[in-house]
């Protein structure tokens, strides 16, 4: 199973580093805000949270978790760049932006995993 978590978190990896980098290009200009981690580490929840539920009921086994969940999302959200983005924002004094960060992350990432955990089979 370690190879399923692995290939996962490969292409965990690449997706994070390739949306991440399509968002900060088009969307992030004259912002501080990281919306590129921001949006994955949301839309990773969500996508967890889903298949979280659809492995605790039964609906997919094993080898399919290992994969998208364990590898993929895995890799996919990232606490250590969403630690980092952090105290970049306070190191250059954007107590405001890094807080509404911080907040919005812990928050909204949470409920994002509720509601994937919460979809209807």
């Amino acid at each position: 199973m370690i190879w399923f978590i692995g290939l996962g978190g490969s292409l965990g990896a690449g997706a994070r580093f390739f949306l991440g980098n399509l968002i900060n290009q088009r969307i992030k200009k004259g912002t501080s805000f990281p919306l590129g981690t921001w949006f994955i580490n949301i839309t990773g929840s969500f996508i967890l949270g889903w298949l979280a539920n659809q492995y605790l009921t039964g609906q997919i086994n094993e080898g399919i978790w290992f994969f998208w969940g364990l590898g993929f999302c895995g890799a996919y959200t990232t606490f250590s760049t969403f630690g980092y983005e952090t105290i970049s924002l306070l190191q250059a004094n954007e107590k405001k932006v890094a807080f509404i960060y911080v907040v919005t992350s812990i928050i909204l990432g949470s409920i994002s995993a509720a509601l994937g955990f919460m979809l209807p089979r």
